[in-house]
């Protein structure tokens, strides 16, 4: 289930930089969820600069990101989530740290499909364990 989604203005950086980025942001996603990496996705999509503005600059290089998790991962694992997001793009692309802007959407288990079937279904005895710990 985990998802990343990058946002980057179109010219800003090189297809390896883009690549190298989805490669650590994934295996960082994995790192930090302690979920096996073939369940990683991450995405990258790019803006025109005319299409992006950052403090009503157009074309400013100010990436954001969103990761996608299943209610139930503990707050602390979120906000390491943020804050290891923020040290990659910044790591691999060389921005400003205070123009990266990143948020964590929680989906509930019956609102995920994992091959056509809820993630609370497949992924039943994972998320019972990932909730009891949470409320320990």
């Amino acid at each position: 289930m985990p998802i990343v989604e990058v946002h980057l203005v179109e010219g800003a950086h090189t297809p390896a930089q883009h690549a190298a980025l989805l490669d650590a942001l994934s295996t960082r996603y994995a790192e930090v969820l302690d979920a096996p990496l073939p369940r990683i996705r991450a995405y990258l999509t790019l803006h025109r600069p005319e299409h992006w503005a950052a403090g009503g600059e157009p074309g400013v290089s100010a990436p954001y990101f969103t990761a996608i998790v299943l209610t139930g991962r503990p707050a602390e694992q979120r906000h390491r989530l943020l804050a290891s997001f923020t040290d990659v793009v910044v790591d691999v692309l060389g921005v400003d740290r205070a123009a990266v802007r990143g948020r964590i959407i929680q989906v509930d288990p019956d609102d995920w499909g994992i091959g056509g079937q809820p993630a609370s279904a497949a992924r039943r005895a994972e998320i019972a364990e990932r909730t009891a710990r949470a409320v320990s």
